[in-house]
């Protein structure tokens, strides 16, 4: 697999930016949609292809240690704004229980990121400007602490109440919560909370 510095990722991205990602996401030939349902990890997937990366859904830092998220933002009064939260990484309950915050998936996705802000136009995803490239690392003591709170409180739940017991009311920044086809949804993962993105993105 092809290895880059965030730097050097960065410099690359930064050379995409007021391009229209949904018409590179034809060039790459990029899922958007399938059988009438969006893939809403296809700007993401896109931006791999821009830096030459394989496609990487495993829980593990893309890239030479750092993590790449791409975030849709909406123009309000002539500002960009958060569209929505942020899915930082599946919860495996088991996982969840045998390992400390330090060691966890969530921290290792949100400690060295490069944060792709992207217009969105509508839900037919027709076009996508790339508006931003920035970095994020987890070094602010208080952010960190809160969210090393959110994620105890996670496998304080999973260890005495039950997995099912997880609910997207929970956390302050980051929040457990349904992900998948239907509100019949087994699955979960963690989010960031869209004030939170707010921080990541520095808007």
């Amino acid at each position: 697999m092809k290895v880059l510095t965030r730097r050097e990722a960065v410099k690359l991205l930064g050379g995409y930016i007021g391009q229209d990602l949904r018409i590179l996401a034809d060039e790459y030939a990029v899922t958007v949609f399938k059988d009438g349902k969006l893939n809403k990890g296809w700007a993401g997937h896109t931006l791999e292809h821009c830096l030459g990366l394989g496609l990487s859904s495993v829980q593990a830092p893309n890239g030479e240690g750092w993590e790449l998220k791409s975030v849709p933002l909406t123009l309000k009064n002539d500002e960009y704004v958060v569209k929505e939260t942020m899915a930082i990484t599946m919860i495996n309950p088991n996982d969840v229980l045998e390992k400390e915050f330090e060691d966890s998936h969530v921290y290792k996705k949100l400690r060295s990121i490069i944060i792709c802000g992207r217009l969105f136009e509508s839900k037919l995803e027709e076009c996508s400007k790339l508006i931003s490239v920035g970095t994020f690392d987890l070094l602010d003591e208080e952010i960190k602490e809160q969210v090393k709170r959110d994620y105890d409180l996670v496998r304080k739940t999973i260890k005495d109440e039950g997995f099912d017991s997880l609910t997207g009311k929970m956390g302050v920044l980051v929040q457990p919560r349904t992900k998948g086809p239907g509100h019949g949804s087994t699955s979960r993962a963690f989010y960031a909370r869209k004030e939170f993105v707010k921080d990541i993105l520095s808007i």
